[in-house]
């Protein structure tokens, strides 16, 4: 057992002691991300399974300490989401079964600001496929959620067409959303694999379906992983930064000399993945950017280098290390 866990009542009592966090409330007292959120419209979340993950025993525990409120999500194909104060899985199979997680979830201080989904559109058929989205987007939007995140691979993205693949995605998602037209949950196709990290493939469909409520799940380190040198990073996220409706921030420290030359797609990744301070990519500037562009919402953390923290300490401490970053960067950037 983790010295973390052993200690968790002391970190969770001095958590409400500073006025971080109101247990049973669901709200955050004077706390830096509430200041944060009123201020700039940005704010920091984190996916769920992040902290649940060689990291913290539960939800709840992790946002108490990190000091953030929100999360990203993930919803299974069977419709089984993690519980926010067990080490569980819990079926949302019904509305009054997503009401009652809802309201579990707010009662620790867990807000969902996303739903994470993956949808393989190559695969299956098209009406399972959109029936599943479709009932995500109600499941979000009993959660209190603000968007859905579709992610952007296929399984045959290599044997299909370029128009082919647009084709189907443009297809689907306009079904889904011609599905449900009183919703306000937005979907944000993430520029995830080797497609998903192709401007051209996202442009055309958001224009091919032609949707306010559709744009992009921006992941601020991806189009790196993909191989674009360092300074093409910050045209294509400036392309993207007005169809951007979520986020989710990595980053990458490359030697010097392979920062500005096109790499194989993924190259060294799991050697150079890094905090977020610790990166190449210029967060500030690239929020800067997304702030810019109108976006306000939530700066979602995804670091995928916490497999390198050997222990749960040096993991949680990554973890605090870049929530700090992103406020300091969110209260800079107030106007």
């Amino acid at each position: 057992m983790s010295m973390f866990k052993t200690q968790k009542k002391k970190m969770l009592f001095l958590a409400i002691v500073l006025g971080v966090y109101l247990p049973g409330a669901g709200l955050f007292a004077e706390g830096t991300q509430a200041m944060s959120k009123e201020s700039t419209g940005m704010y920091v979340s984190i996916r769920e399974s992040s902290l649940t993950q060689n990291t913290f025993a539960t939800t709840q525990e992790g946002l108490a300490y990190l000091g953030i409120q929100s999360i990203e999500l993930s919803l299974d194909r069977d419709f089984s989401v993690h519980a926010p104060d067990k080490e569980e899985k819990v079926i949302l199979a019904s509305d009054d079964d997503v009401r009652a997680f809802r309201a579990r979830s707010e009662s620790h201080g867990v807000h969902i600001c996303a739903v994470l989904t993956a949808c393989d559109f190559s695969a299956g058929d098209k009406e399972s496929n959109v029936s599943w989205v479709v009932r995500a987007i109600e499941i979000a939007d009993l959660l209190g959620a603000e968007t859905v995140r579709i992610d952007s691979a296929m399984s045959k993205e290599r044997e299909l067409d370029f128009e082919r693949r647009v084709q189907l995605f443009s297809d689907a998602l306009s079904e889904v959303l011609a599905r449900t037209p009183n919703s306000s949950i937005t979907l944000g196709i993430e520029n995830h694999g080797f497609q998903g990290n192709n401007l051209a493939f996202l442009l055309n469909i958001f224009q091919e379906v032609g949707s306010d409520r559709l744009g992009s799940t921006l992941d601020l380190g991806n189009f790196y992983w993909r191989g674009y040198p360092l300074s093409e990073v910050y045209g294509i996220i400036s392309v993207l930064a007005p169809y951007t409706k979520h986020t989710h921030v990595k980053n990458i420290n490359y030697p010097e000399e392979m920062r500005e030359v096109t790499r194989e797609a993924g190259w060294q990744y799991g050697r150079y993945a890094c905090p977020l301070d610790e990166g190449d990519i210029d967060l500030e500037k690239a929020l800067g950017i997304l702030a810019k562009a109108g976006y306000r919402g939530n700066i979602c953390i995804e670091d995928e280098s916490l497999g390198k923290g050997k222990t749960n300490e040096e993991r949680i401490a990554i973890l605090k290390r870049d929530v700090d970053h992103l406020q300091a960067i969110i209260e800079r950037l107030n106007p």
